[in-house]
Formats: C-alpha cells, sequence, structure tokens
C-alpha cells in the first residue's frame, strides 16, 4: 500500500535561505538537461547529415552521439550489461541491457555539470538526480499520455524538489540531507511499519511543506468492488450555481471561494498595489507576496471543501458515474470573426470570459479527481460516460432536442416532461452509464400501502359544520364542562336553518 502525508514546515531564516538556492539551482540543472534533450533532437531527426546546430560536423560516431535522446554520449556500459546489485535465481549477478537509457547518459554526466558549474556541489547528490528523472517523466507524458511538450521552468512554475533516500523523521522532526534537522506541525500522526519511498520539499506562499511518500507491500490494497455487485449508482452532472447534481435530486452548494462579490473586490484592491508598485522594488514584493497569500487562502479553502464533498458523494452509492469532460476546450478562447472588409467583429468572448472564470473557481477537474481517488480508496467504481446531449435527452422518452432546455428548465417537446435540466443531466449521465459499462442495479421496492382508518369524507351542505367521530384506535378527547348556561350552536351536528334563532333557556341566569 502506497499513501502520501503532508506537513508544513518549521524552517528559520537560514534554512528558509537555503532551499530557496536549491531551488534555484535544481531549475537551472533541469532547463540545462532539456536543452540537451533538444540537441540530440535536433541532431538526430532535423539536422540530417549534421551531427550539431553549432559546428554543423557530419556525422560519424566521433563527432554525433549514437543516443537520439541525449548529447552527452557514454551510451555502453562499462561491465558489458551486468548488474552490480541485482541478482538472479542461482544468486549471480543478473545480466541487464549493455546500453545505457538516456536517464542514466545525463545521471552519469552530472558529476561533469559540477566541474563547470560549481554551484551545484552545494546541492545533495540525489536532489540532483531526482531532477534529472523529473526531466525524463516530462518527456513520457508527452510521448506517452498525450501532454503538453516539456517548456523550461522559471521562479513562477518550479516550486519543488525531491529528496529519494536519507531523510529521517523522529517525533515532530525531519532530518534533510545537506540541510539538517528541521521541525514541523505534526497534524497527524504517521502509520507505523511504512519505509520512506520519496520525500518532496515545496514552497508555497505561506511557507515551506513536506510530502512524505510512505509504502508498506505487507498492508494489501483495497480491492474494488466487482461490477456484478454494485447494486446502487449516483450520476453527477457538474454545474456552476450548485457545483454538484445527483441523480437522487440531492444538490451540493457552490461557495463561489474566488468569484464571491467580496473576494473579488479583495483581489481587485491587491492586484492593483502590485501595479502600482516600481518593478524591482522591495515594496512590489510585499505586495506581491500578499496577492499571493490571498490565492493560496483561497486554494485551500477550495480544496478542503472538495474533500468534504468527495467523501460525502462517495459514500451514497456501489458507483459514481460523471462526464468526461474536456474542461480545457471548454475555457478555451472564441475564435475570432472577421467581416467582409477583414475587421475584427464581436464574437462573445467578453461574456464568455465571466463563465471561464466561474468554471475556473469551480475546479471541476480537481473535484473529479478526487473522486476518483476516493473511490479507490472505498473500493467502489467510477465510471466517466460521454457527455454528448446529456442535458438536451429527455429521461422520460429519451427525444433529444436542443429548444427543450431553456436555461435551468427543462421541458420536452415531445412528452412535455418538466424537471430542472440539470438534475435532468445527472439523470441521464446515470443512465448511460449503466447501460454502457451493464450494471444491474437493484430495483428499489414498491411503496406500501397505507391503512385508511377514517372513512370516506361527508359531502356538506350550506352552514353545515363537521361532526368529529372518534375512529378506532385514537384516543377519545375529554368532553367540555357542562354548565348551564347553553349557548346555541355549541351542540355539535344540530343542522341550522337560515335565520334560525334558539331561544334561551330560562334556567339561564344574565
Amino acid at each position: 500500500m502506497i499513501t502520501s502525508y503532508v506537513y508544513k514546515l518549521r524552517a528559520n531564516q537560514y534554512q528558509s535561505t537555503k532551499m530557496g538556492t536549491w531551488l534555484d539551482n535544481c531549475r537551472f540543472l533541469y532547463n540545462w538537461m532539456l536543452v540537451d534533450r533538444e540537441l540530440a533532437y535536433h541532431s538526430s531527426f532535423i539536422m540530417g547529415e549534421y551531427s550539431t546546430l553549432k559546428w554543423k560536423a557530419e556525422c560519424s560516431p566521433l563527432t554525433c552521439s549514437p543516443s537520439k535522446g541525449s548529447y552527452f554520449g557514454y551510451v555502453w556500459k562499462e561491465n558489458g550489461g551486468v548488474s552490480k546489485r541485482k541478482k538472479d535465481e542461482h544468486g549471480k549477478p543478473k545480466k541487464v541491457s549493455p546500453r545505457r537509457s538516456v536517464v542514466e547518459i545525463q545521471i552519469s554526466h552530472v558529476t561533469q555539470i559540477k566541474k563547470q558549474f560549481t554551484f551545484l556541489k552545494n546541492v545533495d547528490s540525489t536532489v540532483l538526480q531526482q531532477v534529472v528523472r523529473r526531466v525524463e517523466s516530462a518527456f513520457n507524458g508527452f510521448f506517452n499520455e498525450g501532454r503538453g511538450y516539456p517548456n523550461f521552468k522559471n521562479r513562477s512554475n518550479f516550486k519543488s524538489f525531491q529528496y529519494a533516500t536519507g531523510v529521517k523523521i523522529s517525533g515532530s522532526k525531519i532530518y534533510l540531507p545537506g540541510i539538517g534537522w528541521m521541525r514541523f506541525y505534526k497534524s497527524r500522526e504517521l502509520p507505523t511499519g511504512f519505509e520512506i519511498k520519496t520525500v518532496t520539499i515545496r514552497c508555497k506562499q505561506d511557507g515551506w511543506y513536506v510530502s512524505v511518500r510512505l509504502e508498506d507491500k505487507t498492508v494489501p490494497e483495497v480491492p474494488v468492488k466487482p461490477e456484478a455487485d454494485v447494486k446502487t449508482a449516483l450520476g453527477l452532472d457538474m454545474g456552476l450555481g450548485k457545483i454538484v447534481y445527483c441523480s437522487d435530486r440531492s444538490v451540493i452548494d457552490n461557495p463561489k471561494f474566488g468569484t464571491s462579490k467580496k473576494t473579488k473586490r479583495i483581489l481587485k484592491i491587491r492586484s492593483r498595489n502590485v501595479s502600482r508598485k516600481k518593478k524591482g522594488s522591495k515594496n512590489r514584493k510585499i505586495a506581491a507576496s500578499r496577492l499571493g497569500k490571498l490565492h493560496q487562502k483561497i486554494t485551500n479553502k477550495r480544496e478542503a471543501y472538495q474533500w468534504k464533498v468527495a467523501n460525502k458523494i462517495v459514500k451514497k452509492a456501489d458507483a459514481v458515474i460523471v462526464e468526461d469532460l474536456n474542461i480545457a476546450g471548454m475555457i478555451r478562447r472564441c475564435k475570432p470573426k472577421v467581416d467582409e472588409n477583414g475587421k475584427y467583429i464581436k464574437n462573445g468572448q467578453s461574456a464568455k470570459r465571466a463563465l471561464n472564470k466561474l468554471i475556473a473557481d469551480a475546479s471541476w477537474g480537481k473535484l473529479i479527481s478526487k473522486l476518483e481517488y476516493i473511490a479507490g480508496k472505498h473500493g467502489k467504481r467510477f465510471y466517466k460516460v460521454n457527455p454528448k446531449h446529456t442535458s438536451q435527452e429527455c429521461s422520460a422518452c429519451g427525444y433529444i432536442d436542443k429548444a427543450s432546455r431553456d436555461g435551468e428548465k427543462f421541458l420536452c417537446l415531445n412528452c412535455s416532461h418538466v424537471d430542472d435540466a440539470n438534475l435532468q443531466a445527472a439523470i441521464n449521465i446515470k443512465g448511460r452509464g449503466v447501460q454502457e459499462y451493464g450494471l444491474a442495479l437493484k430495483t428499489k421496492p414498491r411503496p406500501k400501502k397505507v391503512r385508511q382508518d377514517l372513512s370516506e369524507p361527508k359531502q356538506l351542505r350550506l352552514f353545515e359544520m363537521p361532526t368529529s367521530e372518534p375512529t378506532e384506535g385514537k384516543r377519545k378527547h375529554r368532553g367540555t364542562r357542562k354548565s348551564k348556561c347553553q349557548e346555541p350552536g355549541n351542540q355539535i351536528g344540530k343542522q341550522l336553518t337560515l335565520f334560525e334563532l334558539d331561544i334561551l333557556d330560562s334556567s339561564c341566569s344574565i
């Protein structure tokens, strides 16, 4: 089993300065290795018969690296493909590929880079090796998972470095090689029996944080429930007025942490303070820090709320079904429009800008990822379906028409079914998931018939008062106190005719 725990560090000024310097050095090495990858790619695939862009020498084993991923060379291993650490079943050194991978080539060249750039000697060697592996994972995501091409990093988008070994934890203190012992806020206890795999140090606006990744092979993973045992399912439709609409007709509010009236006003004031300060000045850095802390506070509130919402939703059913949304495409800018004279005309981007802010503030992608994580943690199923026409299809008859939806209202033009458009979409999402994945859900039992103790209501005539007859099984009410003076009309059940007056009893004293 693998799990992670995040704590806030209590670093002093010397440790904070040193970690900030390490962060800059790791960013330099990351960009250096990225340049090496690009040079190797140009030399292998673009330049043709040339080996380098700088010298333009012809390709040959002496001038060009045989590796197509790194320009440093050193492709073949010294031991001829025999591992020193790994062993086979008979206890002999295990044979491995004699050719080095791109990561191994670049890691072996880090020692030469240290001689050229001496400031890298102050950084722990395992931290520098993890930077090289970070470049490798970025390229694997680009080629295998369809992510974007790795870009050069600056101070705004390179905020962490990682340890692989050498980290120790004792009580509320943690030992980081090259930095020393440091206190942290121990918000919860670490589980016993787990081994530390990696430790990530991350810089945020409100301080430094440590993320500890733990592993214990003796603890089994939570088994996922088989599809045959799935008896209940819940369809979810993401919204803006309410953040989630469920197929059981329940809704979850959207607090709008970043787009509320008060938050927008504070963000506007602090952003204006930053823009009014002189670039490069100390006051501008202070104003930017205040603005960043506000953004960090909004993010923390949103994250805490989404974890709470995700736990609440997953507990409702055995399977959770959501839409496979292309959120990046939903918040993309509108295409420009040109008239006959070649001038740009209105394309609706100014109106879509407010919608994009609401979608970004709702953060549907992070909420969906949290739902998937918690569903796997509890051993429940998580499905994604095609979102096409989910809000335009009638759940009663299946008729699809764009005109059936009018804002938040849904009125089917075929069967006149009336419903809320978002709840209608949640029901359709559940139906698609059940049909696509072949789920055999448990049907709801028929409601029991209520025993009718009361008789049928009697049709009353003009000026007729209903009689109260106690039913069987009910407690009888006590009668009113008898008095000598009986007023007309107090006797229940007496039919009075129009303009009829009762004569008072002579025994009644006035």
